[in-house]
């Protein structure tokens, strides 16, 4: 299932309190997407990690009541008061990551919603994560009960969706550029490899800190390797060496020139400046400029750039050039 989509199915599950478990491989954005779902509907979110977890920490510790001469337990702290009010997530991350005693004992929990005298409030939704067991990480086979108890969605990276979320985040434009000549540098996780570093969402994001950090550029290269491995860090610093001869964005998009690079490397990297650029100011002038500019580039790119301009919401087809463009791809987008 893809981002988007995952995140309307997710939206469903905890507004009607079902429990769900996403399923990804690691450093696709699983927790990331369920956080970003707390923070766009203001709820509170507690991130619990039950690998980190005994299964007295769950159920609590009980000590004596003098007054009714019997144990009580006393909840754990990490738990929301059962009469709060609030809404949240409670997310379970990780969970098949925890030994299965611990899996046993957040039976009830997810289900009836209680655990021993504990009570979960009203007002929270359950949602759970974890890798697939043939990754290669630290898994136990999930309990049947316990996977019976949940909704399962399965997460999809998509390299639009994600450079969506980029352009949406200011990641920085070399890596989408590169991404989009080289997608299938997005994620190199493989299960065979004895490579400590790999390419995924997360180490990418990685990456754009290293390139706003202060790190010396003579370092450069073996930091990001140890983000995404060597062969995607040579690949990358390789990219950014032929991006330096990209054309002067500000001009094309105020119709002072009409560059039009030969190098694909170059013309990937020039698409992905000219969205940020709309993004920033997208006036009825400067997207006229660029559809009219987009008609001397190689149809494949002059597609892709007006494709990523609607997908990132820039209104292209109010233009009075939007006719033209269309009358000339319409046989790569009929």
């Amino acid at each position: 299932m893809k981002s988007s989509s995952l995140k309307k199915s997710l939206i469903a599950m905890i507004d009607s309190k079902i429990p769900v478990f996403v399923w990804g491989s690691p450093g696709v954005g699983k927790s990331s997407i369920i956080r970003q779902i707390a923070d766009d509907k203001d709820m509170e979110f507690i991130d619990l990690r039950l690998s980190l977890l005994d299964p007295t920490d769950l159920r609590g510790i009980p000590f004596f009541d003098a007054s009714n001469k019997s144990a009580i337990w006393a909840k754990p702290e990490f738990l929301p008061d059962t009469n709060s009010k609030a809404n949240g997530i409670l997310f379970l991350d990780e969970i098949n990551s925890a030994p299965p005693t611990v899996q046993a004992a957040a039976y009830q929990l997810i289900l009836d919603r209680k655990i021993g005298e504990y009570i979960l409030p009203i007002n929270y939704a359950i949602v759970a994560a974890g890798n697939y067991e043939s990754d290669r990480g630290v898994t136990y086979r999930m309990p049947t009960p316990l996977a019976n108890r949940f909704v399962h969605f399965d997460f999809e990276l998509n390299l639009d969706e994600w450079k969506s979320w980029a352009y949406e985040n200011k990641i920085d434009r070399r890596i989408i550029s590169f991404l989009s000549y080289k997608p299938q540098n997005l994620f190199t996780f493989d299960v065979k490899s004895k490579e400590k570093s790999f390419a995924t969402p997360r180490s990418w994001s990685f990456v754009n800190n290293i390139l706003n950090s202060d790190l010396q550029i003579d370092f450069l290269k073996d930091v990001i390797s140890g983000a995404v491995g060597k062969e995607s860090s040579d690949e990358f610093m390789n990219f950014c060496k032929v991006i330096d001869k990209l054309p002067n964005i500000e001009e094309i998009i105020n119709a002072k020139s009409n560059e039009v690079p030969s190098n694909n490397s170059v013309l990937y990297a020039l698409c992905t400046g000219i969205v940020y650029a709309l993004k920033e100011n997208s006036s009825v002038e400067f997207v006229t400029n660029i559809l009219n500019y987009s008609l001397s580039l190689p149809d494949e790119f002059s597609v892709m750039l007006i494709r990523d301009l609607q997908k990132e919401g820039i209104d292209v087809e109010s233009s009075t050039s939007w006719k033209s463009w269309v009358n000339a791809n319409k046989f790569l987008i009929g």
